[in-house]
């Protein structure tokens, strides 16, 4: 690994801090362009397999309603970056969110862990962008009750 690969990653590091940070302060403009304009996004365990995102226009106009009304707080944790070329990368964090709905939505409370894959691109202007998102939970609790992976039966 060179010294500029080490440059690249904390670029990319910087670059999934601000997508944290920017989500949960609802600053959609500069959230927005985190990604790659042709960003595909996943989300199987939330919205089930095949309901894929592609866009960062899109993506937006379908995140920004759902938790304009809530308050979130988004973790990335021990990421794991590999330099594939000039402007292409991938990643893996750790994450870990809290969602607080308003008392009269009747939700409450969520917590949840999981991962993200992710793909990097570097577009012309030299800024790394998320290229693909691909979330996967490991566990959802809403008021305090796991609701994914659903409860095995007791025999």
């Amino acid at each position: 690994m060179t010294y500029e690969d080490l440059l690249e990653i904390e670029a990319i590091r910087q670059l999934k801090a601000r997508y944290f940070r920017l989500m949960d302060q609802k600053r959609w403009d500069e959230w927005e362009d985190v990604f790659c304009e042709d960003v595909v996004i996943s989300t199987p365990d939330d919205t089930g397999e095949g309901s894929d995102i592609t866009g960062n226009r899109s993506f937006r106009q379908y995140l920004e309603p759902i938790l304009a009304p809530i308050i979130t707080t988004h973790h990335g944790h021990m990421s794991e970056i590999s330099i594939h070329g000039p402007d292409t990368a991938s990643g893996v964090w750790s994450m870990e969110d809290h969602l607080d709905w308003p008392p009269d939505s009747g939700v409450g409370q969520m917590w949840g862990t999981g991962w993200y894959e992710e793909t990097y691109r570097k577009g012309n202007d030299g800024q790394w962008r998320i290229a693909t998102l691909r979330l996967r939970r490991q566990r959802i609790q809403v008021e305090g009750n796991r609701v994914f992976p659903a409860e095995r039966p007791t025999a």
